[in-house]
């Protein structure tokens, strides 16, 4: 693949992929296009071989291929996540504040907030629904065009906006909608989620399938922009849930490339950007549940992740240029200059002597540069599913990802070649 086609794919998955629910079932369709067998985590399985997926609340995803015995060779690992920070909407959520119709909004994970003023939002999520024949469903719905916005407070009316600007999360976030007439209620959002749903089983299925009641939802808003290659020379990746959708494609690329010749998974957890607790989080069962069926008893288990890895890929912090300051002398890292090895030593990280060396080692296989990461003595450090799931396997494990400008924005950025150089290296890990 070169680097042009991947980058575009890139692109096209980003954008179909609005929340994490999008996102797997974006994953789902590659990977059955590719051959790769759907499970479902009630049957009973028989897996000695071959190419195999499932998903776990339609958020949470393990693929994988078997081609040797696991206890003898092992297996290699990706593991990623599918959420990002974002505004998700409450269950009551329709306000009317002077006129106008708003929704109220929980800020999910450490979002960036500034960036979300003055975007065109939409949004999108899981609905579930109550059918003709009283039974309990489930569906996707995304509105795909710009329906809502947070506008900002004039600078003539906070005049130190610039300097100091304090954001009130229940107060300043809430979207608006539509203005409302001087007369007249405010529309039903259960009733447009409704019509939203109907809408969507008829495009998905036959048209007598049909919802009576909108029972729960899961909704996200999001920044309607489509991802670009920016810059002078197209040197940027600029989009929205870079963090960490870039790792899940670029994981699922590798996965798919595999040749035949050795065992590869690849896990994409929800909930990483809240602490990862949760069923479908790395810090609940749904990775080791997978691979317990897959090696059969405790011993196999532990015999194959004593012979496995695990790389563990999620974005890293780039030198930002106006913001040399905020990174230790010597590991800044640079867009464009490859993958970055994260390190810290009170395992926020997982990596060791050991799995740094063997990952410069593939990178240096494939001439792809390698550079280190780590913060400040004086500054917090954050953390991945990396040191999680080194914990509950017993797996070796390498904390590594993509240099990235203005993580959890609405919008971030990345470097056209270091997203190539991600995939080489997992490919040739995979093989």
């Amino acid at each position: 693949m070169q680097n042009e086609d991947f980058t575009d794919g890139l692109l096209d998955f980003i954008a179909r992929s609005p929340t994490p629910f999008h996102a797997v079932q974006s994953m789902a369709e590659l990977l059955e296009h590719a051959g790769f067998q759907r499970l479902t985590e009630t049957e009973q399985w028989d897996v000695s071989s071959g190419r195999y997926f499932v998903t776990r609340n339609d958020s949470s995803v393990v693929a994988f291929a078997l081609n040797r015995p696991l206890t003898e060779h092992g297996i290699h690992m990706v593991g990623a996540h599918t959420d990002s920070p974002c505004l998700k909407v409450k269950p009551n959520a329709a306000v009317t504040n002077n006129r106008y119709l708003q929704l109220g909004v929980e800020v999910y994970g450490g979002a960036l907030l500034n960036p979300w003023f003055d975007r065109d939002l939409s949004l999108a999520g899981r609905v579930s629904y109550l059918n003709e024949d009283q039974q309990v469903a489930h569906t996707l719905i995304d509105w795909q065009q710009a329906i809502a916005v947070i506008p900002s407070l004039a600078i003539h009316l906070d005049r130190e906006a610039n300097d100091q600007h304090a954001i009130n999360k229940q107060l300043h976030l809430p979207p608006i909608l539509m203005p409302l007439p001087e007369s007249g209620s405010a529309p039903d959002f259960h009733a447009l989620l409704l019509e939203m749903v109907n809408g969507q089983l008829a495009t998905e299925h036959d048209a007598g399938a049909k919802a009576v009641k909108v029972l729960d939802y899961e909704l996200s808003f999001y920044d309607v922009q489509q991802p670009a290659v920016v810059g002078l020379n197209d040197d940027f990746i600029a989009a929205a849930r870079l963090d960490n959708l870039l790792s899940c494609y670029t994981g699922l690329m590798a996965l798919l490339d595999l040749d035949g010749k050795q065992n590869a998974l690849l896990v994409c957890n929800d909930h990483e950007e809240v602490g990862s607790v949760s069923t479908a989080g790395a810090q609940g069962n749904f990775l080791q549940s997978v691979l317990a069926r897959l090696c059969g008893d405790e011993q196999g288990m532990s015999r194959t992740m004593a012979s496995s890895f695990m790389i563990s890929a999620d974005n890293a912090h780039a030198v930002h240029p106006n913001f040399v300051d905020k990174h230790e002398p010597g590991h800044g890292p640079l867009i464009n200059a490859g993958p970055v090895i994260k390190v810290n030593a009170n395992q926020r990280y997982a990596t060791n002597s050991e799995t740094g060396a063997l990952f410069r080692h593939w990178c240096a296989s494939v001439d792809v540069p390698v550079q280190s990461f780590v913060v400040r003595t004086d500054m917090a450090c954050g953390s991945t599913i990396g040191p999680i799931t080194a914990n509950q396997l017993g797996v070796r494990t390498v904390d590594i990802g993509v240099p990235t400008f203005a993580m959890h924005s609405v919008r971030e950025l990345a470097g056209v070649k270091d997203a190539f150089y991600l995939y080489n290296v997992l490919r040739h890990y995979f093989g």
